[in-house]
């Protein structure tokens, strides 16, 4: 008999289980209470396949699924005349990572109006990036943890209620996933979330590019790297989020945890002197016009956020090394609790056809104030697309393509060029120039939920240093969902 060491290995029959006998259960199950008008134009989106390994009732009160995602990563050796401690080392690698996700649901009350949800993920995080995910602003694999010394043993991700409050009785149907169980939202509503999350669950989202597990694998392409969010080095934070939504638009704001150091995975819980604030709008809207059927999907989101730290900044630490105080420049040596952070996004996305749909981010930060929490990004801007595969007859296949530029702020410029480090880049040295990304995949679906997946990226001088690269980064993906 086959024995489950691994930590993720016992994760993942846990979700097998876990899947296996709740969709057992569901059968007879009633479905939702609501004597809510319904609204027939709304829609969900048709899979032309299974696209999970399991069913997913959508009758059960009960919710429960899993994830696994490997990826192999490679690069071959590139021009480098020198090296830092937080390079990216160019004599060749290939490393490989691997994230399982076991995710768990129960509908605490079923009222569509008064909808409310629990949510219980567990994760395990193992394997490593290419050079410790250290080296490129913009890194090559979303699922590297830049601490890889915590180890794949499994950790709580999430765990917070979902309230909604409805505002009118007219219905607009919901696709149920593994942050929202209901099947029937109010058009009008008030949602709450609270507890433990990843803000990028909520914000931010783009349906092109956001998904490393099934699209694109790099940092700044997934999110707006720009967009220093609060979390801990794993990704996760603890907060509430207030949402407004409407048919034309969706407010929200979150409030949540700052680590208390730069990628720290400790958090601090003393609001008054560490938080991290963020304010979207999202306007659901054809970015086209006239110029496509009207039918075609466009939205546009604008995103604001101020983060309150323990941060350092980088004129304070570039003005210490020079007259003297510090041997190196060092940021860490000059956090303030009274720093803060600020910056804007925009992301946007159009659907052109029944089969390709393109998006773009631009981003913004002050750049003052250390890096903090996401990566070493003061300003970003990224145009990309996909293509769906049903002109072969392969509508779950996928191809995608993303460019996107970094670049960091004069003094963030001249704080690695003295020898300084960030918790991402430190070549010792600088020769400045922007961070620039080609980035395509094509993703194969095999059977069910299983998916396969080729990706290259191109990195022109990575980790904004002129004297190095470009690098070429190959990947191979593995990933299934139950």
């Amino acid at each position: 008999m086959h024995q489950f060491r691994s930590p993720c290995s016992r994760l993942l029959l846990l979700a097998l289980l876990f899947s296996g006998a709740l969709a057992a259960s569901a059968v007879g199950q009633s479905a939702p209470e609501s004597a809510a008008r319904l609204d027939p134009q709304a829609t969900t989106p048709d899979l032309p396949e299974a696209a999970t390994v399991f069913p997913h009732p959508e009758r059960s009160r009960f919710f429960a699924a899993g994830q696994a995602n490997i990826i192999f990563q490679a690069d071959p050796p590139f021009h480098s005349p020198y090296e830092g401690a937080n390079s990216f080392i160019n004599r060749g690698e290939y490393k490989t990572s691997l994230v399982g996700t076991l995710y768990l649901g129960m509908q605490l009350r079923r009222s569509p109006r008064t909808e409310t949800d629990f949510i219980l993920d567990f994760e395990s995080a193992g394997g490593r990036g290419l050079s410790e995910a250290l080296g490129i602003a913009g890194f090559t694999n979303l699922d590297v943890v830049r601490n890889p010394n915590l180890g794949s043993k499994p950790y709580l991700a999430r765990v917070q209620l979902r309230q909604t409050i409805g505002l009118t009785n007219k219905m607009v149907k919901a696709e149920r996933s593994v942050f929202t169980l209901a099947t029937l939202d109010p058009e009008r509503r008030i949602e709450i979330r609270a507890g433990k999350m990843g803000l990028p669950d909520t914000l931010d989202i783009n349906t092109v590019g956001t998904d490393s597990h099934l699209q694109f694998m790099n940092w700044t392409v997934d999110n707006n790297g720009a967009w220093d969010y609060a979390a801990d080095t794993r990704g996760y934070t603890y907060g509430i989020i207030g949402e407004y939504d409407d048919r034309a638009f969706t407010a929200r704001y979150a409030l949540a945890l700052m680590p208390t150091i730069a990628n720290g995975i400790n958090l601090d819980w003393a609001l008054r002197r560490a938080s991290g604030q963020n304010v979207e709008v999202e306007i659901h809207k054809s970015l086209a016009g006239r110029l496509l059927d009207p039918e075609r999907k466009g939205t546009v989101r604008f995103l604001g956020y101020s983060n309150h730290a323990h941060m350092g900044s980088y004129r304070d630490a570039i003005n210490a090394y020079l007259d003297g105080t510090d041997a190196v420049p060092d940021i860490t040596k000059h956090a303030r609790f009274s720093a803060v952070k600020y910056g804007f996004g925009v992301n946007a996305e159009q659907e052109l056809t029944s089969n390709i749909s393109v998006f773009g981010r631009a981003g913004w930060n002050e750049g003052q104030h250390e890096s903090f929490a996401y990566t070493e990004v003061d300003e970003t801007f990224e145009v990309g697309g996909s293509y769906a595969g049903a002109a072969w007859s392969r509508p779950l296949d996928k191809v995608g393509v993303a460019f996107v530029t970094n670049a960091i702020k004069r003094d963030h410029q001249e704080y690695l060029k003295l020898g300084g480090h960030g918790f991402i880049l430190g070549d010792g040295a600088l020769s400045y120039g922007r961070e620039d990304i080609l980035e395509g995949y094509y993703n194969a679906h095999a059977w069910r939920g299983l998916f396969y997946a080729f990706d290259t990226q191109l990195i022109e001088h990575p980790g904004y240093n002129t004297v190095r690269g470009p690098v070429v980064v190959f990947s191979v993906r593995a990933h299934v969902d139950f």
